[in-house]
């Protein structure tokens, strides 16, 4: 991989990185705001995904603001923001008003922050999207790009992550070590009494085991091999974890055989793919 590729995806994927650790600082800030001022508005409302109940708070956080603005004009106010389900948002916000007829102390002050708060969240949300397109871009200057996203799960954003915690991909004389550096290889802890007694290894890179992980859950989303293999392995008495880390290190056999082939994913690989 080029040396400047390789510096631009790991800045982009660390500036990346820092901004969803932004936004879930502010998602949780708000939240805690809301709660002491505004206990039934915060409980009613995902705040984390619901983009309708973000723009609601930037002119509306308290209940007796609500309650006057009254439901027909709240929907209209929401509908010439562009919510989705206007009335929806207006209806659940009014009977989570109605719900608390009570004022807190400290209500105009958190509700400062809090309009602040819902503001930037967006505004945050829009940054995002501007560098998850530019990796995506970048992304997929890499000449093995397409492979790697051909596999199940394995979108840009991941890929990405995947090249920079990597390395120098021909650095992994096998699968194993692949699966290896990534924590996916127990290894045994066997002391005078006790054998067979396999842990994660202790030294390993979590950012590629993260990938590998987040990827095997996505994958098992739709129908196909991936899918198939972790309903195996759940019906062997597997939890879900154990599971989505049985198909990570599957996952990681079959992509070093895809990287090392120099062919794309397909779900009726060749005999030689264990896939």
């Amino acid at each position: 991989m080029p040396a400047q590729l390789a510096a631009d995806l790991a800045l982009l994927t660390a500036h990346r990185s820092d901004l969803v650790a932004d936004r879930v600082r502010m998602i949780n800030r708000l939240r805690d705001v809301l709660t002491g001022v505004f206990p039934a508005l915060e409980r009613a409302f995902d705040f984390s995904s619901h983009k309708g109940a973000l723009v609601l708070l930037t002119g509306y956080q308290t209940p007796a603001a609500l309650r006057r603005r009254g439901r027909a004009r709240l929907t209209a106010w929401l509908a010439g923001r562009s919510v989705r389900g206007a009335d929806t948002v207006a209806a659940t916000a009014l009977e989570a008003a109605q719900a608390q007829q009570t004022s807190l102390p400290g209500e105009d002050v958190a509700a400062q922050i809090v309009a602040d708060l819902a503001a930037q969240i967006p505004a945050l949300d829009d940054r995002l999207k501007r560098v998850d397109q530019q990796i995506r871009e970048t992304f997929r200057s890499h000449p093995q790009a397409e492979i790697i996203e051909s596999l199940p799960g394995m979108g840009p954003i991941l890929g990405a992550e995947f090249v920079v915690a990597a390395g120098d991909l021909t650095a992994y004389t096998d699968a194993g070590h692949l699966a290896s550096a990534a924590g996916l290889v127990p290894v045994p802890r066997d002391s005078g009494r006790r054998t067979g007694n396999l842990h994660r290894p202790q030294r390993y890179s979590r950012r590629l085991r993260r990938v590998f992980y987040m990827s095997a859950q996505t994958s098992i989303i739709r129908d196909g091999p991936n899918r198939d293999f972790y309903l195996k392995k759940r019906a062997e008495g597997c939890k879900h974890v154990q599971a989505v880390i049985a198909l990570a290190r599957r996952r990681a056999s079959v992509l070093w055989a895809l990287l090392r082939d120099e062919r794309v994913f397909t779900p009726t690989p060749p005999a030689t793919q264990a896939a």
